[in-house]
């Protein structure tokens, strides 16, 4: 689940980048790389127990 929306707010901030909204492009892949970072957690967590 938390994959998909890294995966989704990735796809959101390449089409704002094309279609040249800079901003909104920044803050979505801000989310995704915070989305990404819990993801990348939560599986070692999941992983050890």
């Amino acid at each position: 689940m938390i994959i998909e929306l890294a995966v989704l707010f990735l796809v959101l901030a390449l089409v704002a980048y094309v279609l040249g909204a800079r901003g909104i492009a920044g803050f979505s892949m801000d989310i995704a790389k915070w989305l990404v970072i819990i993801f990348v957690i939560v599986a070692i967590i999941s992983f050890i127990l």
